[in-house]
């Protein structure tokens, strides 16, 4: 009972069984649900068995069902999403079922963040002008949306213009704990989007999936996982005076990369816990993803309790949340004589106060770069051969330099010259200490009278309003645009790739000395050709970093030994002198964030905004469909399907689409951004009558399958030992053409051929897109050899029903000496394969070797029998 309510819960404690105290408090959260959910059907008595006895059958493999209590989305994501859906409903009543089945059984949010883009920069009116153009270009994007909100129950959509789905979710849309008829239990999620692991760091249990499994989840399907094995992370100590939280994850990343945890729980721990703000927290948890684990998890405390107090949660409700995590043994704290939960292995540790500003690049998040060293690594890696940390440029390639006029004014520009410097991202944005930081590193240089250069497109994409609140009231806002730092848009922006055009100036010069010039921005990711096409170079760091180093107007710059600029009198200033302390920061955050801030600014988004209200949409349960539209389309993903199982064939005499390396992204095989000229896709687009400028992005046009299927594998940085160099070709093999990757798998599936794809390590890492699977899916690809998967999307390629295969014995394509221009044959023996089964393969020049298939569970078996998982949904749908 709390305050004159009644509440029932179903208690761990009361289960009498002594193993519950020695879990791990991500684990207690699965066994939550197992035991509330137990039906003898989709949850059996074994399966609550299993998690109790966890320390055991965590490393065997065991496969365990879990109901997430909601489903988030973003609308890159959602939009493919809601037309599936659309979709099904079509193939149920074609097949006699009741359409109104197709229907969120749990609620599913959708927050509209993925589409703004930085058109506008450096200007008072940045924010209208971008909305504006955001809506004309997405118009009939959201006028779909909107109809799924009208035609779907238990949806609800986040209009455009009001953060980033991760930092709405934090502030606003958790719900902590759930009440549902008088029942209590933990909230719990999945998300279309790799970091909804965010969430975490308030203790919430989530993570990212594919679009697909999401789908079925909001159809009532439980989560077929395996239990996975929990790496403890204990925390000591406080993070130095100059340190921030983004230095901090950027750490903890490259950390549990050495340690290797892909498809694991990280849990943190330790009294260093204390010392950290939920907002740091949830900066840690962000970056899951990039660490690799399916969680990073911090325990429900009191800074959980003290953060739903400053977001403005009801009282009742924070009340009730901490008395019921309390009863069920959910609630943790850190004081002497608490009974530590097992954890798998060794148990990482780190004391804060070694901890060192940093940043991560030049192409990956995980190859992290002590600022110290900064110069000395990006200067190294010009030189150094093509890879994760080399450009193969000449020496005097390395030195060449570009001069070029803007605005009326010569400038220089090198290698290492700094082009973009965006303060976004929900990682960071989140954040008010960072936030803070950055803005008084902006107000301490405009003070000395430093500048940065007018040609860098430099801009600020905060993740909620409340950030705009208080930056204001801290007095920062004024000096941060003063540097060009203007409020450009709320939504995830240079982050995703949607950085928007550069200067057409400094763009020809780049392109014309072909020069390593360098983004630097407080996001998540940093991949080659997703920031922007034309910077080669692009570095993860704190909002405060982001600043100084657009000051700077370079990279390969030592801060300790070289000034950022000069003062109003011609004296250098270094960045120590511009650079604030935590003490500072805390002091400023603790009078300028407050709960009335995010009270005013979600009341506001829970009424909808001007141009989202006044949008108007479609009615009616089933969508009508238009073959003119370039944005939505009817998918071709069920409209032959039938009642019955489609027939599993051999893969026979397939021939290889790629033959790729290490660390395929999701953004290699299905980008995000903008769409090249003379791309198939922009093919396919002029011949619809659009012109260039309405091109939009792949991640606008996700709802259209003909041109998502043209942009699949059509990044420019993407690199196919099939056909020289970097770029979006391959080696079609028959006609011993270099062409398109879509036009060779267009002209054999024309000739009736199977595909295959070889792959390195880490293929698929990345973003959780459903699209890197629906798109091979479309080019006939039925089978993926690769060294090791990324999880979300191998889970997505079965669920589009393709066969995710790995090499064994640390065998890859290279060692056995394939080159690719083999055909390849596997026996599937109709389908019914067991988990994990070797498979032979054979190929052409006489090489057999053996493959595990990745279907790890029973269920997934299920679903690739079924042709996928929406299939297998679809099917048991109409069979009730």
């Amino acid at each position: 009972t709390v305050g004159d309510k009644t509440y029932h819960y179903y208690s761990l404690p009361d289960l009498g069984d002594e193993r519950v105290a020695k879990l791990p408090y991500s684990i207690r959260v699965l066994l939550e649900a197992a035991i509330r959910n137990c039906d003898e059907f989709n949850v059996l008595k074994s399966d609550v068995e299993n998690i109790l006895d966890w320390k055991i059958t965590s490393t065997k493999d065991v496969e365990i069902p879990f109901k997430p209590a909601r489903v988030i989305l973003q609308d890159f994501t959602g939009v493919p999403a809601v037309v599936d859906l659309a979709a099904m409903r079509d193939a149920m009543k074609r097949l006699g079922g009741d359409e109104n089945k197709i229907n969120p059984l749990c609620p599913a949010d959708l927050v509209i963040d993925h589409s703004i883009q930085v058109d506008v920069a450096r200007t008072s009116d940045a924010l209208d002008r971008n909305e504006e153009i955001e809506f004309n270009r997405n118009k009939e994007r959201f006028q779909f949306l909107k109809w799924g909100q009208s035609a779907f129950e238990n949806f609800l959509i986040v209009p455009p213009g009001s953060g980033i789905v991760h930092q709405v979710n934090l502030e606003y849309l958790a719900r902590v704990v759930f009440e549902t008829d008088g029942v209590l239990y933990p909230d719990s999620l999945v998300g279309t989007d790799s970091h909804t692991t965010m969430i975490n760091g308030l203790g919430v249990t989530g993570w990212g999936v594919g679009g697909i499994e999401a789908e079925a989840v909001m159809l009532g399907q439980t989560i077929s996982m395996v239990l996975p094995e929990v790496v403890g992370f204990r925390l000591t100590g406080e993070l130095s005076p100059h340190v921030t939280a983004t230095d901090l994850v950027l750490t903890v990343v490259q950390m549990l990369r050495k340690r290797g945890v892909v498809g694991k729980f990280v849990e943190f721990f330790g009294k260093g816990c204390s010392a950290l703000t939920l907002a740091d927290r949830a900066t840690i948890a962000n970056m899951a993803p990039e660490y690799g684990a399916t969680m990073g998890y911090f325990p429900i405390d009191e800074q959980t309790i003290d953060y739903m107090k400053l977001t403005a949660r009801d009282e009742h409700k924070i009340d009730v949340v901490k008395a019921y995590l309390q009863a069920t043994g959910l609630f943790r704290t850190y004081g002497e004589g608490e009974t530590e939960p097992d954890f798998t292995g060794e148990v990482l540790e780190l004391d804060l106060s070694t901890v060192v500003p940093c940043l991560s690049g030049p192409k990956r998040p995980h190859d992290r770069v002590v600022m110290a060293d900064m110069k000395q690594d990006f200067t190294k890696g010009l030189t150094n051969p093509v890879g994760f940390k080399g450009f193969g440029l000449t020496e005097e390639q390395a030195t060449k330099e570009h001069k070029f006029t803007f605005d009326g004014t010569e400038y220089t520009l090198k290698n290492g010259s700094v082009v973009i410097a965006a303060i976004t991202s929900c990682t960071n944005t989140s954040n008010p200490d960072v936030m803070l930081a950055a803005g008084l590193v902006a107000k301490n240089a405009v003070a000395k009278g430093l500048t940065v250069q007018p040609y860098i497109k430099t801009s600020l994409s905060p993740g909620s309003g409340v950030v705009t609140k208080y930056l204001e009231l801290a007095g920062v806002t004024d000096d941060l645009v003063k540097l060009g730092f203007s409020l450009a848009g709320y939504g995830c922006m240079t982050c995703i790739g949607n950085s928007g055009d550069l200067p057409k100036e400094l763009a020809d010069a780049i392109t014309e000395s072909d020069l390593v010039v360098s983004s630097v921005l407080s996001g998540n990711r940093n991949f080659e050709g997703r920031v922007h096409p034309q910077t080669r170079a692009n570095y993860l760091a704190s909002p405060p970093l982001v600043v100084a180093y657009a000051l700077a107007g370079r990279v390969d710059i030592d801060f300790e030994t070289e000034p950022i600029g000069k003062d109003s009198d011609g004296n250098d200033v270094f960045l120590k002198d511009i650079w604030p302390s935590r003490e500072e920061v805390s002091h400023i955050a603790a009078s300028s964030v407050k709960p009335e801030m995010f009270k005013e600014i979600y009341e506001r988004i829970a009424k909808g905004t001007d141009r989202w209200n006044s949008l108007e949409a479609p009615a009616g349960k089933l969508f009508e469909w238009s073959d003119e539209s370039t944005y939505i389309h009817n998918p071709p993903f069920f409209q032959t399907m039938e009642l019955d199982l489609p027939q599993i064939k051999d893969i026979k005499d397939a021939y290889c689409l790629l033959n790729v390396g290490d660390s395929i992204t999701t953004d290699h095989i299905s980008p995000a951004g903008k769409i090249a000229k003379n791309s198939p896709a922009a093919r396919y687009l002029e011949s619809k009558g659009v012109t260039v400028k309405d091109f939009n992005t792949y991640g606008a046009r996700r709802g259209n399958d003909e041109v998502m299927a043209r942009g699949t594998f059509a990044n420019v940085r993407l690199m196919n030992k099939l056909a020289d160099g970097h770029g979006p070709k391959t080696l079609h093999i028959p006609s011993n053409e270099i062409v398109h990757v879509f036009d060779a798998a267009e002209k054999y599936m024309a000739d009736g051929h199977q595909l295959i794809i070889l792959a390195g390590k880490e293929y698929g890492s990345g973003s959780s897109r459903d699209w890197a699977a629906k798109g091979p899916y479309l080019q006939g690809v039925k089978a993926v050899i690769a060294q090791t998967y990324e999880r979300i999307h191998r889970s997505n390629l079965v669920g589009m029903g393709i066969l995710p295969c790995e090499f064994k014995n640390g065998e890859s394509a290279d060692s056995l000496g394939l080159t690719g221009q083999e055909t390849f044959s596997l026996e599937l023996n109709g389908g019914d394969i067991s988990v994990n089964q070797d498979i032979e393969v054979t190929a052409s020049n006489g090489t057999k070797f053996t493959v595990k298939a990745r279907l790890d569970t029973v269920v997934e078996i299920a679903y690739f029998k079924n042709g996928g998982i929406l299939h297998y949904v679809l099917r048991k749908l109409l069979k009730q």
